[in-house]
């Protein structure tokens, strides 16, 4: 025990702190003074009790590592709207909500993973997220996010970095992938090294049960078009879980709300 009490700062010591001036540091976790536990007497004796703070930043360190911005860090499910809305943005907010509540049943089936398709600003990303920051937060599942236009172009930025990302991509506990493919004047960004390259990712999670989120502008079918072993991998893995969005984009996109049009 005497070992223990070295290895412990003197501010973390019960009755130790009339000499320390605690404003001398701003702590994340003032019960543990950021040493993630701290020493209690119980029996007689010292025994070292591990913070409840490990809790959080755990959390935390899994947060930075997803990638997922600041700004969608704040998308839950509370703050979706469905006020108003149209059946089909209903339908796949209850889809996104039932597939984070089963989440932790089906993690290791083949039809693991969720995909929302189609209509732009109706969602798809917001509801994603939501699962994303919800199993990081309360389940303490490890995330990764990829945005598939600026992900491949930072990629091919840094070549020395692909193999590493690549890799991350693989095995990561759930992969979210956010506008997969996406398309410019209509036509979808498919080159032959991107598809090569999400080939790859896909098929490695698809033989290991590993979960997928995958948002797109395109159905089910454009998607197969572009490369049919990466789209029947992807379909399978998200069969029941995936939501076509299709309709009037005046009503279904987000951002058209409020646009008068003549």
């Amino acid at each position: 025990m005497e070992s223990l009490r070295n290895r412990v700062p003197v501010p973390l010591r019960e009755g130790k702190l009339d000499d320390y001036d605690q404003n001398q540091r701003d702590y994340q976790c003032p019960k543990c003074k950021d040493q993630t536990g701290f020493i209690e007497v119980h029996d007689g004796g010292e025994v070292w009790v591990r913070c409840d703070c490990i809790k959080w930043r755990k959390v935390k360190n899994l947060m930075k590592a997803s990638e997922i911005t600041n700004e969608f860090k704040k998308l839950g499910f509370q703050n979706f709207n469905t006020k108003d809305k149209p059946t089909i943005i209903k339908d796949v907010y209850e889809t996104a909500l039932e597939y984070f509540q089963e989440f932790q049943a089906i993690k290791g089936l083949r039809q693991n993973s969720i995909a929302l398709l189609g209509q732009p600003g109706s969602g798809k990303t917001h509801l994603l997220t939501a699962i994303s920051n919800n199993l990081i937060s309360r389940l303490h599942v490890p995330v990764l996010y990829f945005p598939y236009v600026e992900g491949f172009n930072d990629l091919k930025d840094d070549f020395n970095q692909l193999e590493i990302k690549l890799e991350r991509m693989k095995n990561i506990e759930v992969l979210f992938i956010d506008d997969l493919f996406k398309p410019v004047r209509g036509k979808p960004r498919a080159t032959e090294w991107q598809v090569e390259q999400m080939y790859s990712v896909i098929n490695y999670r698809y033989l290991n049960h590993k979960p997928i989120l995958i948002s797109s502008e395109l159905t089910v079918d454009e998607i197969v078009d572009i490369d049919e072993a990466l789209g029947t991998r992807i379909f399978q893995m998200c069969q029941n879980y995936i939501v076509v969005i299709k309709g009037d984009r005046k009503i279904l996109n987000h951002r058209l709300a409020g646009v008068q049009y003549v």
